[in-house]
């Protein structure tokens, strides 16, 4: 194929062709399989002639092209390449011709419904085109050197027929009768990397899916002779600017314009030249010629040193050259202004004044202007960043008091925003029983059990209730009586403290003393860790 050549879409149907092939030489073979290889056989058989006449009628243009301005020299060697293009593959396409013929005669022929007698027949398919085990004799060594030569052949037709002016035009032919290294897919497979052109396409192929393979490298082959005839039809003229191609343009101040202000526009006939292949280059990024010869310029607009109202006025340079019938280059030059504005930053979640420490703060972070480019990516200084399943979506965890947020949309900076960072408040501890609060004014009865309930802070719960579990998990327990102890101090598993053994040595008048000693909070990636607390003891008057 033509290196850096645009596929027309046959082309790319070829190529879809080839992908169906190669998964179908991996399932097991059946009958349903072997008519749908007949049928991409027949399929690229067809694409093969229509392209292959394509060529002929292009080169045909070319010739009346020649004609119509008068017959040159120049133009004449052009279409005498063009001609010797298309005897080359017809050489190719008749060893083709013959060699197919050849792997069906051997394997049976043609049915009566279509069908080929021996279309899964493998061992012919390696007989013939391989050759007895190990002498590699077949057929297809023979092909592997056609092929070879053919595209030597066509590769010279491009290098003398291509002046060095238009070097950018002069068309790669590529290898078409490749080894398995030669192939990424294939270059590190252990069992297929180090099969030859013939053993990679044949071996183990059943005779309907060799033709097919066969087919594909006529295609290959054909867009050789495509890719050079096109070169060629592009030198038709070529000491003669023919401004064919006419358009009508407007190029506005702004396509955007608020109510009340005046939208400016500037309106002019542009035309371009088919006979002739510009070369254009932009300073900020890469030319995309389309078919009209009309370069299309795209580049993502970077951004810094922005004045007070958040714009930054940019610019670029552009150049076009082009051969003059003179046979020198001439090159137009243009230098174009633009503004780029300050992306806002829209951060949406339930506290964005403040995250908090050590917790899991979810983000919704969007920059409308970037509209569907918007391809974020974030960074946060002295913080974990948990990409979220949806775009603009991430996940916080700052580990100090100030943070700052990046954010990328792709690779390009659009801004940073400073966060503060809050503290998680302290939970209260509650102790209950019956599910009712105990009034350590008051006091009452000997509880049998207790709970020690810690409870989060309200705002905080709200704004994150997966870090706003908390539980205690230990205290110390004790009877007091006067300035003794009658029971503990005793440590205890918490949230719930069973107490009946303390109860059987309760009297009224005594107290009872519980130091809650570790609480735990769990976070949002459901971790456990310490709170610290400080000194939190209760005690309850036992009546």
């Amino acid at each position: 194929m033509a290196g850096g050549a645009k596929e027309t879409p046959r082309q790319r149907m070829i190529g879809m062709m080839y992908l169906v092939l190669t998964a179908l030489l991996a399932l097991q073979v059946s009958n349903s399989l072997l008519d749908k290889f007949q049928f991409i056989d027949e399929t690229l058989q067809n694409a093969v002639a229509v392209t292959r006449k394509s060529n002929k009628m292009l080169a045909e243009g070319v010739k009346s092209m020649i004609e119509k301005n008068g017959n040159k020299p120049a133009d004449v060697a052009v279409y005498n390449k063009a001609l010797e293009a298309i005897k080359t593959t017809d050489g190719m396409m008749n060893y083709f011709s013959a060699y197919r013929q050849e792997v069906i005669d051997k394997s049976g022929g043609l049915q009566e419904d279509g069908r080929y007698t021996g279309a899964k027949d493998q061992g012919i398919v390696e007989e013939l085109l391989i050759g007895p085990e190990g002498s590699k004799s077949g057929k297809g060594y023979e092909l592997e050197k056609k092929l070879n030569a053919y595209v030597a052949d066509m590769q010279k037709i491009a290098d003398n027929s291509i002046p060095d002016g238009v070097k950018e035009g002069k068309p790669k032919i590529e290898k078409i009768a490749k080894a398995a290294s030669e192939y990424a897919v294939f270059k590190n497979n252990e069992e297929q990397k180090t099969k030859d052109f013939v053993y990679l396409s044949y071996q183990g192929t059943p005779m309907v899916a060799s033709l097919a393979i066969t087919s594909q490298m006529q295609s290959e082959a054909v867009k050789a002779e495509t890719a050079i005839i096109e070169a060629l039809a592009k030198l038709v003229g070529i000491n003669e600017i023919k401004f064919d191609k006419i358009f009508a343009r407007v190029t506005a101040e702004s396509k955007v314009v608020a109510a009340g202000t005046k939208y400016k526009a500037s309106m002019f006939i542009a035309a371009t030249s088919s006979s002739i292949t510009p070369r254009m280059t932009c300073s900020a990024g890469g030319v995309k010629m389309n078919a009209d010869g009309i370069g299309e310029i795209e580049f993502t607009a970077q951004g810094g040193a922005y004045d007070k109202e958040g714009k930054a006025e940019k610019s670029w340079k552009g150049s076009i050259t082009i051969k003059t019938p003179t046979g020198r280059d001439t090159t137009f030059t243009v230098d174009e202004k633009y503004t780029v504005v300050k992306p806002v930053i829209d951060i949406q979640a339930a506290n964005v004044a403040s995250l908090y420490l050590r917790c899991g703060n979810e983000l919704n972070v969007q920059v409308p202007a970037l509209g569907q480019q918007y391809s974020p990516r974030f960074t946060c200084s002295d913080t974990e960043v948990i990409p979220g399943g949806t775009k603009g979506m991430v996940t916080l965890v700052p580990k100090a008091a100030k943070v700052t947020l990046t954010v990328y949309s792709g690779s390009d900076l659009i801004g940073s925003r400073d966060l503060k960072v809050s503290l998680v408040p302290k939970p209260e501890i509650k102790f209950k029983a019956g599910g009712k609060e105990l009034d350590s004014k008051r006091g009452g009865p000997m509880p049998r059990s207790v709970q020690c309930v810690a409870e989060a802070d309200e705002s905080f719960k709200k704004f994150l209730p997966k870090d706003a579990r908390y539980r205690v998990t230990e205290a110390e327990v004790m009877i007091g009586r006067g300035k003794k102890a009658v029971f503990g101090p005793t440590v205890m598993s918490g949230p719930e403290i069973n107490l009946n053994s303390a109860a059987a040595q309760a009297q009224a008048g005594d107290r009872l003393i519980i130091d809650v000693k570790k609480v735990e909070r769990m976070n949002f990636k459901n971790e456990r860790e310490n709170v610290s607390m400080g000194q939190i003891i209760f005690v309850y008057p036992i009546n």
